[in-house]
């Protein structure tokens, strides 16, 4: 049995991580923060990343017409009848989530902290979206609460950041992380498999540069081709090829093999909102994707870091 597991997974999943920390059920609770991004507000860009939907990767984030702590118990209250003992993160999702003053983030980060059972934030953000005076405000927050900090890479190779009209570079990345890291604070990182023009090989190289950095944990999502978005224009134009399930499959637990067994899967596929979607329509079967992964590992004999262990 893969050693960070309780229900046979061959990677270290983020509820066996959280079971372990705190020894009880613990949720992350998706709020809108009423934030904008500087790739649509003019600062690097004013259309966001090609796949970027209208609520800025917060599709299943809360509703913005509540404030943060309304839509934080609308959630809570319905997770507390089936674990009443449970623990919460707040998690800032939509849109970049530290592209303010610290005044402001303070305004909406400290109310959630302040809730009963809350024992940190999760906050998504850029590496090109955290000032001097921010990263300040983290630190004061990671020696007070279970922060982690999420960034936004999605690929390592500089031509794809530039085709998806990402407006940073991996050096900034770089610049960002060791920056977090210095301080003490955990950094999950978002990536994406099947963007336009990567190769199988190109979407490893991602896995194995990340696994050198030392990062706390990984999101790795499928690219999924959303209604309204320029990703969905140039899909029309050009039908590009979108990654198979069993490709999809197959990547990701190449990219597993080569990230160290100590590093937390937050996430291995996607979630799109079926009535917005484009394609591929197989990623609607989330868990059909998550067991097939497993039973594919099965298959192979393989897990997370076998073959950082070679």
């Amino acid at each position: 049995m893969f050693k960070n597991t309780l229900d046979n997974k061959r990677y270290y999943t983020l509820n066996y991580y959280y079971k372990k920390k705190y020894g009880s059920k613990v949720f992350k609770v998706s709020l809108n923060g009423g934030f904008t991004c500087p790739n649509k507000d003019g600062t690097v860009g004013t259309r966001g990343c090609i796949f970027c939907s209208r609520l800025g990767s917060g599709d299943f984030a809360g509703d913005l017409k509540l404030d943060l702590v309304k839509q934080f118990n609308e959630v809570k209250n319905i997770m507390l009848k089936k674990w009443p003992q449970a623990k919460y993160i707040g998690y800032f999702q939509a849109n970049t989530n530290t592209y303010a003053s610290v005044e402001e983030l303070k305004e909406k980060y400290e109310p959630i902290l302040k809730l009963d059972n809350v024992v940190g934030l999760n906050i998504a953000t850029r590496s090109d979206a955290i000032s001097d005076e921010v990263l300040d405000y983290l630190t004061e927050l990671n020696n007070r609460c279970d922060l982690v900090v999420e960034l936004g890479l999605q690929s390592i190779h500089d031509e794809t950041l530039k085709f998806i009209n990402r407006g940073h570079t991996l050096k900034n990345f770089e610049e960002c992380f060791k920056k977090l890291k210095k301080r003490g604070i955990k950094v999950v990182v978002h990536i994406i498999n099947g963007l336009p023009n990567e190769t199988k090989d190109m979407m490893i190289k991602t896995a194995k540069y990340l696994n050198t950095l030392g990062i706390d944990g990984i999101k790795i999502h499928m690219l999924h081709i959303i209604k309204n978005t320029d990703l969905a224009n140039y899909y029309n134009k050009e039908k590009f090829h979108v990654l198979t399930k069993d490709e999809y499959i197959d990547i990701v637990i190449n990219q597993l093999e080569y990230l160290n067994e100590d590093i937390v899967i937050n996430r291995i596929t996607g979630d799109p909102v079926k009535e917005d979607l484009i394609e591929p329509s197989w990623l609607l079967k989330k868990f059909c994707v998550l067991n097939d992964i497993d039973k594919e590992m099965v298959r192979r004999n393989t897990y997370q870091g076998k073959k950082c262990r070679n």
